[in-house]
């Protein structure tokens, strides 16, 4: 079994509220869970009006395939364009 998660970063520029803030996390989260069948949540900065950290795990049983998942979910969390993605991390875990 091998355990992909990760973190992506967003900077949101143009939000001064945290309803703003919300209706663009749960757009991302949204999206992003819907394409890849992950655990996608809000996991980091809930206060800040301009920053959002949105964490997932996807689970396989091919590091391969759970490491091109990522980077597919990393690139088109970028490609939506709703957020500016200021940093990503990832670990794969095997057991």
């Amino acid at each position: 079994m091998v355990v992909g998660i990760g973190l992506i970063t967003f900077r949101l520029h143009e939000c001064h509220s945290l309803k703003e803030k919300r209706r663009i996390v749960k757009a991302v989260v949204a999206r992003l869970r819907n394409h890849f069948n992950a655990s996608v949540a809000e996991v980091d900065a809930n206060d800040a009006h301009q920053r959002a950290v949105v964490g997932f795990a996807l689970v396989g049983n091919d590091m391969s395939f759970i490491n091109s998942k990522i980077d597919k979910l990393f690139n088109l969390a970028e490609e939506l364009g709703l957020a500016e993605v200021v940093d990503t991390q990832m670990e794969l875990i095997s057991a």
